[in-house]
């Protein structure tokens, strides 16, 4: 069985940083692309950031590039999120995601893992 787990999340002030992670078990984590979406109250869920199965091929929103990095580690099957400069926009509900597209853009497919999300709030 398929087990994605994400952590990290919290309150935070405008300029701080954050860094949340995923654990991902009943899978090859190496043979996956993985990334992370978010979704705001209101609003679709939508691709942040993605990483490719041996992390050499990485793809940001534009709202997070420079921002946000990403990086995973296949040993410990980890996914990681360092975000950095945050913004009140930024908040949101962070899903990570097994089985991604990456193209331009992150995208998620009929067969992606979800997480059951992690809350990050940034007040302004």
């Amino acid at each position: 069985q398929v087990q994605v787990v994400e952590s990290g999340g919290g309150l935070v002030q405008a300029g701080g940083s954050l860094t949340l992670s995923c654990t991902a078990s009943g899978l090859r984590f190496n043979t996956y692309n993985v990334g992370w979406f978010r979704q705001a109250p209101g609003k679709e869920r939508e691709g942040v950031s993605c990483i490719g199965y041996i992390g050499g091929t990485t793809v940001y929103a534009d709202s997070v590039k420079g921002r946000f990095t990403i990086s995973r580690d296949n040993a410990k099957n980890t996914l990681y999120l360092q975000m950095n400069n945050l913004k009140p926009e930024d908040t949101a509900k962070y899903y990570c995601a097994a089985g991604v597209t990456i193209t331009r853009a992150c995208s998620r497919r009929g067969d992606t893992y979800w997480g059951q999300g992690t809350q990050v709030t940034v007040s302004s």
